[in-house]
């Protein structure tokens, strides 16, 4: 009564047919038509030593013979790269004598105690020799356990029914050395499902036959359409039972070993990590030289860019300092932004050691690089501690030019968020930076430094921030009190406090002083989006029509916006509009042009998008702020896109008009603030000051300014998978992103029309190789998405009357989406079968079709426009 564990009868060999297969695919294909191989053999198994004392420990020699390489499907001779080879000649003749060199293992009640092998055998075949050793492990009761095998140590669950055992491996709690990396943000990621099941049939308390399973399926996020899928079979029969060599006397495991051979060692079952070298890898700069061409910055917005970028990254990745500082040395200026983009993206510690190296702060005439490099940071898609702590050190130092000293707080901003994400609060560099920021703004007495340490907030979106953005949003002047305004508008609506919500009460409403209309439609936005109060809202719908007009008409904009997009707040206002004093013809009928819309952009069963429009007008026809954003998100995360806001104040002595109430002494200021994918950018000034606006206005060409350029790196997965076979995996999806975004605002005082114009240039490449390594055959698949897109929002006004007349645009252009799949196997010698599906389509162009109002009131502009010639200047 063997209860506890498998047993071996003395003096028998056991012949066992074993085979370890590898598939990559599609995650929906059938096997049938998968890249992979198949690496069979026979198994020879005989009892050398039992205990004395104890019949459930044995040790059991395991000898591999009449290895065998193929297809794992059936393929004609052309595409069949083993065809003609011998094995021999696929694994080579050292590798292939060391696959056949047996081990022994120790089993203890069915667990492995003990696995003895060679030392200084090639790694690879170690692991294949641990992926069938783990096999052997199983117990004889149903239950739950923690075992070490080839996978790492693993929750394990048994099922015993008489002859047969089902062995689960719970894959995701396996502690092994994992190597890789992850997204920021989950959106962007990839999400992974792992699943492994053996099952034992046994005959004469030994094993009849084992089939292992393990499947890993990995899904982009955004397109969960888009993934791969890793399986592994193994599979042991028992063919023969022959009289075998008998058992070595002995009362002590070690001793019985060195009887054996005394080469044996101990070693872990866990598989060892394994690098393969690239033989015909082109180095570093031929690798740029290839690619060279699609990096000018015209073609910025092409999908080839953004190719080029993810390939780029992967080789800086596996280059030393010394290469990738050779490159930028000798780049021409053209093409030095996008090298920088590319090798700070890579994000790994030689690359970061060398840009550091090439940029100098102190010098102003390379402030262009300077902000290139500080934006990937900013982007980065895993940050390390190490960047965060470069940036505070050259923070601390000299900088010639201040935008960049402002750029580059503002980055140590994103950097804090993004590292206390991770669970990295808590790091030295980010608790210096948060310091830093925390009292450089508590003490900053010019406006500028205030500016500069709020945006660094607006990123970092610190809890113990909240308190001091409380005090400058209340008693900061008009730019100041917005910009912390929009600062607390970004926190989780988790984090605004009783305290937060009273103040932004008491901004609406100016129970302390007069604020200007930016500052207090942002703190009504912030009541209204964070669970407010049935009184909260009440007192938001009264005061509307005791306001100037045209904020008359943004707060009834907004208030019919969360109705219509049944917004979290909706319930609440429909319980107020139930009462006739908040809601009658009076308060909901007021003029004006100023308007508040979202809309979906596109419904997906993976990720939706939607994109908000606010315009708030001054009484006199002139832009205050355009506000436009465009949110991503699934069930469960969110993702801030793009937002691209327009603020001008004090143009009203240009058309000789009244300025608003508590509007009267603003300095005449247009300018263009944006957020690129949940980081906050520095803003830019259009102009500031009235001679400033003059001056600009009669030079004014209507060319746009640019506002972002270059190339983002967004998703970013990597893992190293261990199959329980023995060979290594690899996962890794890249996702690029060319992005070309410009604005420009021009005049006409003779037709009395403004125009702000908006375009974003975007190509997006996403790249996927999910890949077996066996050193003597490579097996993979790779995914590539691609789509081309340009996105304009163009604005017009009228004000030679009033209301004046506003027409805004939002267009797509017509866009060019190709996907490909590439499945392919190969062995060193080049030998290669590659099966290659791609599809092109165009997708539509679309008109985003905003309020009903807003189309009435275009045809009124394109309909006045057509009698008189364009002359702008």
């Amino acid at each position: 009564g063997h209860t506890t564990g498998p047993s071996l009868n003395n003096d028998k060999l056991y012949k066992f047919a074993y085979s370890a297969e590898v598939y990559v695919d599609r995650v929906k294909a059938s096997l049938q038509k998968s890249a992979g191989y198949r690496l069979s053999s026979g198994v020879d198994v005989n009892l050398l030593w039992r205990n004395p004392e104890n019949d459930d420990d044995q040790l059991i020699k395991i000898t591999i013979r009449d290895v065998q390489v193929e297809n794992v499907n059936e393929r004609p001779a052309a595409k069949n790269i083993f065809k003609g080879k011998s094995t021999e000649k696929i694994i080579g003749k050292e590798y292939l004598e060391a696959l056949q060199r047996p081990i022994v293992l120790e089993l203890v009640r069915g667990k492995v105690k003990n696995f003895y092998s060679y030392e200084n055998e090639p790694v690879f075949t170690q692991n294949i020799k641990r992926g069938l050793a783990s096999l052997f492990q199983l117990q004889l009761h149903s239950g739950a356990a923690h075992e070490v095998d080839i996978s790492g140590k693993c929750n394990t669950t048994y099922q015993v029914r008489q002859d047969q055992v089902t062995k689960v491996k719970a894959l995701d709690t396996c502690e092994i050395e994992k190597q890789g990396f992850t997204s920021h943000n989950q959106i962007l990621d990839v999400s992974t499902k792992a699943t492994s099941a053996t099952i034992y049939v046994l005959e004469d308390s030994f094993i009849k036959s084992i089939k292992a399973e393990e499947n890993y399926v990995l899904l982009l996020n955004s397109r969960r359409k888009t993934g791969a899928k890793i399986v592994s079979k193994q599979r042991l029969e028992l063919k023969s039972v022959q009289a075998g060599p008998g058992l070595i006397a002995g009362k002590q495991v070690a001793s019985v070993i060195k009887t054996l051979d005394s080469s044996y060692v101990a070693m872990t079952l866990v598989a060892e990590p394994v690098k393969s070298e690239c033989k015909k890898c082109p180095s570093l700069s031929q690798h740029w030289q290839s690619i060279r061409e699609h990096m000018y910055p015209e073609k910025l917005s092409k999908a080839e860019a953004a190719k080029s970028f993810l390939s780029f990254i992967q080789n800086i990745r596996k280059a030393t300092k010394e290469e990738i500082l050779q490159i930028i040395r000798s780049e021409n200026k053209e093409l030095l932004p996008q090298v920088v983009d590319a090798v700070t993206s890579a994000q790994t510690p030689e690359s970061l050691e060398a840009i550091l190296e090439y940029l100098d702060f102190k010098d102003a005439s390379t402030s262009v690089l300077q902000e290139r490099f500080l934006y990937a940071c900013g982007f980065a898609s895993h940050p390390s501690e190490m960047v965060l702590k470069s940036l505070t050190a050259t923070f601390k130092g000299d900088i010639a030019n201040e935008e960049i000293r402002e750029t580059l707080v503002i980055v140590m901003g994103a950097l804090i968020r993004k590292l206390c994400d991770r669970e990295g609060c808590k790091l030295p560099a980010v608790v210096e930076a948060k310091r830093l920021i925390l009292s450089r703004l508590e003490k900053a007495k010019k406006d500028d430094n205030v500016r500069m340490y709020l945006l660094a907030l607006k990123n970092a979106l610190l809890p113990e921030g909240i308190p001091l953005l409380l005090k400058y949003a209340e008693s900061g002047e008009g730019p100041i009190s917005n910009l912390a305004a929009t600062a607390l508008q970004r926190y989780d609506p988790s984090f605004l406090t009783k305290e937060v919500k009273e103040t932004m009460n008491r901004i609406y409403h100016q129970n302390r002083k007069v604020h200007e209309k930016t500052v207090r439609t942002t703190a009504a936005a912030i009541i209204l989006n964070s669970n407010p109060s049935y009184m909260e809202v009440k007192n938001i719908l009264l005061s509307i029509g005791e306001l100037s007009l045209e904020m008359n008409k943004y707060m009834l904009s907004m208030i019919q916006d969360i109705l219509h997009f049944e917004m979290p707040s909706s319930k609440t206002v429909r319980q107020v509009l139930k009462d006739m004093r908040a809601h009658n013809y009076d308060r909901f009928s007021k003029m004006g042009s100023s308007s508040a819309y979202s809309g979906y952009i596109t419904r997906g069963p993976d990720v939706s998008s939607t994109y908000s429009l606010d315009i708030l007008y001054s009484g006199s026809g002139i832009l205050r702020r355009s506000n436009m954003n465009i949110h991503v998100f699934d069930r469960s995360a969110e993702l801030h896109a793009s937002q691209v806001v327009i603020e001008a104040q004090g143009l009203e002595s240009i058309i000789a008009a009244t300025p608003d109430e508590g509007e009267e002494n603003l300095d005449s200021f247009a300018g263009m603030s944006a957020i690129l994918f949940d980081v906050q950018l520095r803003p830019v000034t259009f102009f500031q000051g009235y001679g400033d606006l003059m001056s600009k206005m009669f030079s004014a060409t209507g060319d746009p300014i640019n506002v972002v350029k270059g190339l983002i790196l967004l998703t970013d997965y990597s893992q190293e998978i261990q199959l329980q076979s023995g060979p290594r995996a690899s996962a890794e999806f890249l996702g690029g992103l060319a992005i070309d975004i410009s604005g420009g605002m021009e005049f006409s005082l003779w037709y009395r029309e403004s125009k702000t114009n908006v375009k974003n240039r975007v190509a997006m490449f996403i790249a996927g190789n999910t890949e077996v390594d066996s050193f003597f055959v490579k097996t993979g698949m790779e995914t590539t998405l691609e789509v081309e897109t340009t996105l304009d929002f163009i604005s017009t006004v009228q004000f030679s009357q009033y209301p004046f007349l506003v027409c805004m645009q939002m267009d797509r252009v017509e866009s060019p989406f190709r996907r490909s799949v590439t499945k392919y196997e190969s062995l060193p010698s080049g030998r290669r079968y590659i099966a290659k599906r791609g599809k092109a389509e165009l997708l539509a162009g679309n008109e985003y079709p905003l309020h009903q109002e807003n189309s009435n009131m275009c045809r009124k502009v394109f309909g006045a426009k057509s009698d008189s010639s364009s002359n702008w200047f």
